[in-house]
């Protein structure tokens, strides 16, 4: 499923990006931009599942 691939690599960069985050604010996990980053990675998991979902529905 194209959709999901381009998805997976959505999640995969967003994912980097929260853990250069992390390394560049000294593990600071409740630093305003690493939750940002980890809520947007978190709306890209939940789409991925959903779109999991429903094609295994289907």
């Amino acid at each position: 499923m194209v959709m999901s691939l381009d998805l997976k690599i959505k999640i995969e960069k967003a994912r980097h990006n929260l853990h250069m985050l992390v390394e560049h604010n000294k593990g600071g996990l409740g630093h305003p931009d690493v939750i940002r980053q980890s809520m947007a990675l978190d709306e890209l998991i939940n789409e991925y599942n959903r779109i999991s979902r429903n094609h295994s529905r289907a």
